[in-house]
């Protein structure tokens, strides 16, 4: 692929990181924002979507906010919404509950599953066999076990 084409693809996947970082000299709805900003779309264009997005995953009072200001669970939010700013086909989530709470953590797992229901692709990466099987319990997920880097289930029950 070229850098185009490799660049054109990007765009159509939105990444979770579990240790997620921000510009902290940006507010949250400017971090939010970023991925449209270096895509070369116009974000005042973008305003109702970036307010939507910002009630979606409750950050709308939080907005005006530096991400060094924020909790785990907000973070976490805030890098979902940046994650499907951009309307992306698929959304890659590695460890998104990993650093907060089983309450914050199921608040998170309930965003992703409503984008799945949305159409969203989600592969979710996860030691939370608890997060799996709350998330088995709403939608149809597949599972694949992995274990030193191997493939040891696939369709595995939990």
């Amino acid at each position: 692929m070229t850098r185009d084409q490799v660049s054109k693809m990007r765009q159509k996947i939105g990444v979770v990181h579990q240790d997620c970082q921000f510009l902290n000299h940006l507010t949250v709805a400017e971090n939010i924002a970023l991925p449209l900003k270096v895509s070369g779309r116009n974000v005042a264009d973008n305003m109702d979507n970036l307010a939507d997005l910002l009630s979606w995953v409750g950050m709308n009072k939080r907005a005006d906010m530096f991400p060094d200001q924020l909790s785990g669970g907000e973070r976490q939010r805030l890098a979902l919404a940046r994650a499907v700013i951009m309307s992306p086909d698929m959304i890659i989530a590695d460890e998104p509950t990993g650093n907060v709470d089983w309450e914050m953590a199921q608040r998170l797992l309930t965003l992703l599953i409503e984008l799945n229901k949305m159409g969203k692709t989600i592969l979710l990466a996860t030691h939370d066999l608890s997060l799996i099987r709350a998330a088995k319990g709403q939608i149809s997920a597949k599972v694949l076990r992995l274990k030193n880097g191997h493939l040891q289930l696939a369709g595995a029950e939990l």
